[in-house]
């Protein structure tokens, strides 16, 4: 049964607190348990409440910091507690932590803290704040593999109390100490527990941005230049990034040239042609027509290419500023090099399209490479299934046509018979009516001049 001893209370807290300004504080605290025992037996939760958070401000006045932990164990272990209680004096003591006189004192602290929000759902979210100060800390030491550990063990996204966004910079955070770490594959792992519908609303571009940039950082250690691309779209439309005209077409400028150093198939092709679509485009001339250079069926000869494109790309222009996808960096020339291979894909890919069959070295004159490295290109393009092709190595030809079986050629001669037929029928339709025709107007002809 429920008793009131709020006057009890109010009557007792000055007096405890009295006796510890004066240099008795264990005998004020002690005043106050007693009391605390009778308010949790009677399970008044708002004078219990009243009390653990007066013990832990007592503590904090009296700069008793051994005093304050030993409480905080002691009041959380005994029997019967009550939570909310319990939950009140921890976020009273969670204000105290960034108060603390020496580092580790605050780790002394953190570490109780920790330890009796352990496994208690109502204290759920000040445990997470908590453990994100002390990942904070591990880090600023220089151990950032303890500082990602230490912030992995938390599930935020089970926190029922904790509001989304804070959920997401709790996330983004393991993100980020990951990524410090260089533990790509946990990232992958961490970064889909956040759903993108959550950065449709305005409101969160800040952690959109932030959750974009590293999932740009994982996509480019991948080699994944498609998803790279399709970050990077998101970013561009950011309606913060729409506002600003310069961040616009930086973020259009990497759009194109990850759309470029994607290797050729239906989703790049598709996407090519939405970025091309950008009214955009038009305010990067340079890149709207290195755009234009992979998706129009024409040659492209790589050595016009580098003198029509490589100082811009590379170094950049006063009004068009680089974007360091080939900086001189071992990063940047790795992905000028991938460049020159999806140039050369693209030629075979249009060769593809105009010959049946073509002598291996007309097609290595046609890419500027020798016959070697021409077979090995166009090897790997029929291995990921982009172009088929037979090389004939005796007589020295590719053959790009695709041999039908005996039943494909039956019903391909079929589907032919049936068209060719049709066409007769119609035509002799159409001889049958302008017989018709005629023979009508003859008769009314000789109707008309015997009358």
């Amino acid at each position: 049964m429920e008793v009131d001893f709020s006057g009890s209370v109010d009557t007792s807290l000055p007096e405890a607190k009295q006796l510890a300004e004066g240099g008795r504080l264990e005998e004020g605290l002690e005043k106050l348990l007693n009391l605390e025992k009778q308010t949790r037996t009677g399970a008044d939760m708002v004078s219990t409440s009243r009390i653990l958070v007066a013990v832990v401000e007592m503590c904090f006045e009296a700069k008793n910091w051994e005093l304050l932990n030993e409480h905080l164990m002691l009041l959380t272990k005994r029997r019967g507690q009550l939570k909310q209680a319990v939950a009140k004096m921890v976020q009273k003591a969670c204000e105290y932590v960034d108060e603390s006189p020496d580092l580790e004192t605050k780790l002394k602290l953190i570490d109780t803290l920790r330890a009796v929000t352990l496994g208690k759902i109502h204290v759920e979210v000040e445990r997470a704040r908590l453990t994100k100060k002390l990942a904070l800390i591990k880090e600023g030491e220089g151990d950032i593999a303890e500082a990602a550990k230490i912030l992995q063990d938390l599930q935020v996204e089970t926190f029922g109390s904790m509001d989304k966004r804070e959920k997401v910079e709790f996330i983004l955070e393991q993100m980020r100490l990951c990524l410090a770490n260089k533990d790509f594959v946990r990232l992958q792992i961490i970064s889909k527990k956040i759903s993108i519908r959550f950065f449709e609303d305005d409101k969160q571009q800040d952690l959109k941005l932030r959750y974009y940039e590293m999932m740009i950082s994982l996509g480019q250690h991948d080699g994944n230049y498609l998803t790279v691309c399709k970050h990077y779209r998101a970013v561009f439309q950011t309606p913060c990034i729409q506002e600003d005209e310069e961040k616009r077409k930086q973020a259009l400028r990497h759009v194109t040239l990850f759309a470029s150093l994607a290797p050729f198939d239906n989703e790049q092709s598709d996407l090519m042609h939405r970025v091309l679509a950008e009214r955009d485009m038009e305010t990067i001339p340079t890149y709207l027509t290195l755009l234009k250079r992979f998706t129009t069926k024409e040659l492209v000869r790589w050595t016009q290419f580098c003198q029509d494109y490589e100082k811009e790309l590379c170094e950049g222009t006063p009004s068009s500023p680089a974007t360091g996808v080939f900086s001189a960096s071992e990063e940047g020339q790795k992905n000028w090099k991938e460049l020159s291979k999806r140039v050369v894909e693209h030629n075979i890919y249009v060769i593809a399209k105009y010959y049946t069959q073509i002598r291996i070295q007309r097609m290595a004159n046609l890419l500027d490479l020798s016959i070697e490295e021409t077979e090995e290109c166009l090897s790997k393009l029929v291995v990921a299934k982009t172009v088929y092709a037979r090389i004939d190595r005796l007589a020295g030809i590719v053959s790009f046509q695709r041999q039908s079986s005996p039943s494909q050629l039956l019903n391909d001669w079929s589907h032919n018979i049936n068209d060719l037929m049709a066409l007769v029928n119609k035509t002799c339709h159409l001889i049958q009516k302008e017989e018709m025709v005629h023979r009508t107007l003859a008769n009314k002809a000789k109707e008309t001049a015997t009358a």
